[in-house]
């Protein structure tokens, strides 16, 4: 049987929940003062030890919900694994650990990584350091502890942490065997975005009684993400995509694709136009991936080219938008991929391009979603900016479907980003910033809307035109 929540249990602060006061002082340095409504509602019955189902997306907080309540619990002076957690991908292992460790710093509280794509000698031997908190893929662990170098019998706590991920990513065996070895006696917290069938099996083989917390985001409390797919009524999505990034704002851009082998070769073709890209796909070593994280991160590469799977984990705030140039396998994908942007409360975008053949594919995933997305068909990019509610240019206050053609904007010739973001802005977001520049070539003053590099040229539009790489 299944609990659940009500709000009168939630909290309003987290003085309320009695915490150590070196927890508090590490949410202070954090600069994290008001719990979020997963945490409101998670942290005091994950306190008093109860088993727990969290329904929540990425960026909701979760992470500081089951985090708070494993601090308490470890105890430093034990060297023992006491807490275990669980999750898909080898950077939301990072990351996870990188919020424990900011909180138990205080109580000497260290947490050890324990994920693929790295070599295990490094892993084991933090292991026998002494490990009260582990966070890894259930892969590798289900590896060491094969191995006899991995102990979970004193286990007093496992979280599974976007559950749903691990269930898409074939894990879910894995998970089992894992659950199997660790104590009957321990408590078990299950967080996960959706909640599928295996989910649920799990929740009643190996949760004892669980609180049910479910969070839908409200208007108030973050705000919408704007989803339109455009009918390409040609299929060229390409000159599409092109389009779109060549009238882009100033925020970062996830494009997902289908396979390893064609965000290769479409990111290839964008670098050879001149965008600024970078590509996630399972074939990259884990340093080829590290860097191409640390590039989008930093705003060196705006555009990012991934894959399904190569995208899990993600946890960017930063997303202005997502471009679907080939269709998600399953509803529960497509809900993952839009919800890398409009996090934290930020303003996001999704954008799903359909050429004819996808028309099938697309009612079946509306279906399994139990709504219908906003649908118009292609007229370029500055009529998409028209068609969005949350709007990235100046628009009409209409829905798209209240627009006649002859009073959209007309339809630009696509041209390379290079070339777009050094000319007068056009059709540019009222937010964009422009920088003064003194030409390297004729010594003009002139205005760009990126900030230069001293290291680096720089170019007006008339100079820079002859320069630009050709578009094959």
């Amino acid at each position: 049987m299944t609990a659940m929540l009500t709000r009168e249990a939630s909290v309003a602060s987290f003085g309320d929940l009695r915490l150590r006061p070196e927890t508090i002082q590490a949410l202070t340095s954090m600069d994290i003062t008001t719990p979020t409504p997963i945490q409101s509602r998670a942290l005091r019955p994950l306190l008093d030890g109860r088993d727990l189902i969290g329904q929540a997306r990425t960026g909701s907080g979760k992470t500081l919900a089951f985090g708070i309540p494993a601090i308490e619990l470890a105890d430093p002076r034990a060297r023992e694994i006491q807490v275990l957690v669980l999750v898909p991908t080898r950077e939301l292992a990072v990351q996870v650990g990188g919020v424990l460790d900011d909180l138990g710093r205080r109580r000497n509280l260290s947490t050890v990584l324990i994920f693929g794509g790295r070599a295990a000698g490094p892993q084991i031997a933090a292991l026998r350091r002494g490990a009260p908190i582990v966070v890894g893929t259930p892969g590798r662990i289900v590896d060491l502890l094969n191995q006899g170098v991995m102990d979970i019998s004193r286990l007093r706590m496992v979280v599974l942490d976007e559950a749903d991920e691990m269930l898409d990513q074939g894990f879910a065996p894995d998970v089992e065997r894992i659950l199997k070895r660790a104590p009957r006696q321990r408590q078990t917290v299950l967080f996960s975005a959706t909640v599928p069938g295996w989910v649920d099996e799990t929740s009643r083989t190996y949760l004892d009684n669980p609180i049910h917390v479910s969070v839908d985001p409200r208007p108030e409390d973050s705000a919408p993400i704007d989803h339109v797919a455009y009918d390409i009524p040609d299929g060229d999505k390409l000159t599409a995509l092109r389009d779109l990034l060549d009238h882009r704002g100033d925020g970062s851009i996830i494009v997902f694709g289908r396979t390893k082998h064609g965000v290769k070769k479409l990111a290839r073709k964008l670098e050879e136009d001149g965008y600024p890209v970078g590509a996630l796909q399972g074939n990259l070593s884990q340093n080829a991936r590290d860097r191409v994280m640390e590039d989008f991160r930093s705003g060196k590469v705006q555009i990012l080219l991934a894959t399904n799977v190569a995208a899990r984990g993600l946890d960017i705030t930063s997303i202005d938008q997502v471009i679907n140039v080939d269709l998600p396998e399953s509803p529960e994908l497509l809900t993952h991929r839009v919800g890398r942007t409009g996090r934290m409360g930020r303003k996001g975008q999704a954008i799903t391009l359909l050429g004819p053949e996808d028309g099938p594919k697309w009612r079946q995933l509306e279906r399994g979603l139990g709504r219908q997305i906003t649908r118009a068909t292609w007229r370029g990019a500055i009529a998409a900016m028209s068609d969005s509610p949350t709007p990235v240019a100046p628009r009409t206050s209409r829905p798209a479907a209240a627009i006649r053609r002859e009073e959209l904007p007309a339809r630009r010739t696509p041209q390379p980003a290079a070339v777009l973001r050094r000319e007068e802005p056009q059709v540019r977001p009222a937010t964009s910033t422009r920088h003064d520049i003194v030409c390297s070539a004729c010594g003009q003053r002139a205005e760009v809307p990126f900030q230069p590099d001293p290291s680096r040229p720089v170019y007006c539009a008339a100079c820079f035109s002859p320069r630009r790489r050709p578009r094959r």
